[in-house]
């Protein structure tokens, strides 16, 4: 019985890939089915709701694990709370860094309220559906290394909530991307291969980063994920501000971001509560301290 959860837990990565696929893959090919069905409206409020789940997952799951694995390591250096503060600020910093060099993630701002041109005179919006799937999915890369990082940790219940996450994210996201590229020029094979870019970027991110980091010092794990968390910050806050600013759309969104939150917070109270979320990290074991096993989120 004991084979069991080891097997199960090096199938992980191949298991959230072809999830990630599937996520990817259905709602990026849906728009070109049902065009007239994909609605602006529909697709922010989707928006909206997944920004608060990924926000959320940030700041109540990858940073606080992301602490927790850094005490559990022996370099002091990457146990330093400025030094893990920075990762998060870096992971931020490269996203901002990548939109501003037109790398960029505003994708909803493409369609939404065409019509009225209201509060998006301020969102820079790609030339081509390639240059925006290119940043999609550098956006894509980040995401992969996030839930890598997370199976690398051992914590199966912690990889999932993760996944979950990005998984909820990427539908309107890839919605977004399908419609922007049915809309484009260069024909069928190139929109296809645009999203194929997109969906492949992130399962190619995670087995890799997954491969590099398990069994990786736990510091090096640790900085890792609090990076990750740094770029759901910036990837969440970019997809709503636009539309929070929307004189139209602004309580709107503000309703949907927070309801997100507010059901994935509830989520982990009730799994924090029936135990479900404690830490079993066996690289501590060698450590002889009994409250890194006590320990829960």
């Amino acid at each position: 019985m004991g084979t069991i959860p080891i097997i199960f837990s090096h199938m992980d990565p191949i298991f959230l890939s072809l999830l990630i696929v599937v996520a990817s893959l259905g709602p990026g090919l849906l728009p070109r089915v049902f065009a007239d069905r994909v609605s602006s409206k529909g697709l922010a409020d989707l928006t909206g709701v997944a920004s608060g789940l990924l926000l959320t997952s940030a700041f109540l799951i990858v940073v606080p694990e992301g602490f927790h694995t850094a005490t559990a390591g022996d370099d002091t250096l990457a146990s330093d709370p400025v030094v893990l503060g920075l990762a998060v600020l870096a992971g931020f910093g490269l996203l901002l860094a990548l939109e501003g060099l037109g790398i960029g993630h505003a994708v909803h701002e493409e369609h939404h309220d065409n019509a009225t041109g209201h509060g998006h005179q301020h969102v820079h919006h790609p030339s081509s559906g390639r240059v925006l799937a290119i940043g999609l999915s550098v956006h894509a890369l980040a995401d992969g290394v996030a839930i890598g990082a997370a199976a690398a940790s051992g914590e199966t219940s912690f990889s999932l909530l993760v996944a979950f996450a990005v998984l909820v994210h990427r539908v309107p996201v890839a919605l977004s991307l399908g419609v922007f590229l049915l809309h484009q020029a260069g024909g069928r094979r190139s929109a296809l291969t645009g999203l194929l870019l997109f969906t492949l970027a992130t399962p190619v991110a995670l087995v890799l980063s997954y491969l590099v980091l398990d069994g990786a010092d736990e510091s090096i794990l640790a900085l890792v994920l609090l990076f990750s968390a740094g770029t759901f910050i910036y990837v969440a806050t970019v997809d709503t501000l636009p539309a929070v600013h929307n004189p139209t759309t602004g309580r709107r969104s503000v309703r949907n971001v927070l309801a997100g939150a507010a059901a994935l917070s509830l989520v982990l109270i009730l799994l924090s509560s029936a135990g479900v979320l404690n830490h079993s990290h066996h690289e501590g074991e060698g450590h002889n301290d009994d409250a890194h096993t006590e320990e829960s989120h």
